[in-house]
């Protein structure tokens, strides 16, 4: 098994089988081109599920990770019936805090996860 097929196998798809969910490829809807991943983790330094994204550079600003994060927060609400969303960020990545605002997400603190050296920006919604 490659290095990707066994990342794939034992943290992406382990994820939706232990917790019926996980991340999505996001692509463009008219060509299907993907520009990234979008949807929910579940870290154990963390109380709640988190959302995470990633997107292409050449992809960026157009609005496809803010409205594929809606649809993805939607998805939390119903079915999935999350109480509260968490999300991680950097203190330099300013792009992604605009996103997590324009979806209702306030900063609440810092985490540090034992394996980083920087800590994170923690969010929550509500």
């Amino acid at each position: 098994m490659t290095d990707a097929a066994a990342y794939i196998e034992y943290s992406l798809l382990a994820s939706y089988r232990e917790r019926g969910f996980g991340l999505w490829m996001v692509s463009v809807k008219d060509t299907n081109a993907p520009l990234g991943i979008c949807g929910f983790l579940k870290r154990d330094y963390l109380d709640a599920p988190d959302i995470g994204f990633a997107q292409l550079p050449q992809f960026e600003g157009f609005g496809y990770m803010l409205e594929a994060c809606r649809s993805v927060m939607d998805y939390g609400v119903s079915p999935l019936n999350f109480p509260k969303v968490l999300a991680l960020t950097t203190s330099d990545n300013v792009r992604s805090q605009r996103l997590l605002s324009k979806l209702g997400f306030s900063e609440i603190g810092t985490v540090q996860p034992s394996n980083k050296e920087t800590p994170f920006l923690l969010f929550s919604n509500p």
